[in-house]
């Protein structure tokens, strides 16, 4: 499969091209098992970072795309958590030479406790972080994280790197019956970590948990009245013509 797919139209970025430095489908990896996950059930929940292609495969795959791709933005996402790819850092060099794009990050925060890790993400001009719970407890439940990944070293991540970070940090927070009593808890959580922008989202595209309706997230976002907020529902619109569907679609799948 190729390491770069889209552009997909995204509610956050415009016209994304994403970028996939981890490339597993067969048998999912990722540090952590969500409860919404549209790509299906974690199979092996790692923590341990490796490299799972090669800076130069990317490389090459994003020159080809590049040529006949409109994107507003490059994103790395995918298949699996992008901090995860022990070769981050270079494949961030090599992009940054072939490209004037802007360049995001989707994490779900389970590595910012790692000063490497943290280091790599300074040089991206936007990285957003996911907050889907206020305490250990629903963690455990929405996020079903890696046995040693605790709430409290996630929550101490981003506000190590919140402190660091000198680009645009987004709070990305996936809304579902599991989480939506607790909006108030985390929108003070939010007041600690003082991001740029409160992302809110519910799972719209194929997911094993129902979304939220407009209405109930409607209610969620009045939580959030100090901060910048963009929401799911409310977000504009853009269009974006994949340059391979089957690529897109193992990412962003549409049916079930």
């Amino acid at each position: 499969m190729k390491t770069v797919y889209g552009p997909v139209p995204s509610w956050r970025f415009g016209r994304s091209l994403g970028i996939d430095p981890v490339c597993r489908f067969r048998e999912k990896v990722c540090s952590f098992d969500c409860i919404y996950c549209q790509l299906g059930r974690t199979k092996h929940k790692i923590i341990r970072r490796k490299k799972f292609v090669s800076a130069t495969r990317i490389e090459n795959d994003l020159k080809e795309a590049l040529k006949r791709a409109e994107a507003d933005i490059i994103t790395f996402s995918g298949s699996s958590e992008p901090t995860l790819a022990a070769n981050l850092g270079e494949i961030i060099e090599r992009i940054r030479k072939i490209s004037d794009l802007p360049i995001a990050l989707l994490t779900n925060a389970s590595l910012l406790h790692r000063k490497d890790v943290r280091k790599e993400l300074a040089q991206l001009d936007v990285v957003a972080t996911t907050l889907d719970a206020p305490n250990q407890k629903l963690f455990e439940k929405i996020s079903r994280p890696h046995k040693s990944i605790t709430f409290t070293s996630l929550l101490n991540g981003i506000l190590k790197f919140r402190k660091e970070y000198k680009g645009k940090l987004a709070l990305q927070m996936m809304f579902t019956k599991e989480n939506a009593d607790y909006a108030g808890e985390m929108a003070k959580i939010a007041e600690r970590i003082k991001p740029d922008e409160i992302q809110l989202n519910t799972p719209l595209r194929p997911s094993p948990v129902k979304p939220l309706s407009p209405k109930e997230m409607e209610k969620i976002k009045k939580k959030f009245r100090k901060f910048s907020v963009i929401s799911v529902y409310d977000a504009k619109k853009v269009r974006a013509k994949p340059l391979d569907l089957h690529e897109t679609e193992a990412r962003r799948p549409e049916k079930r």
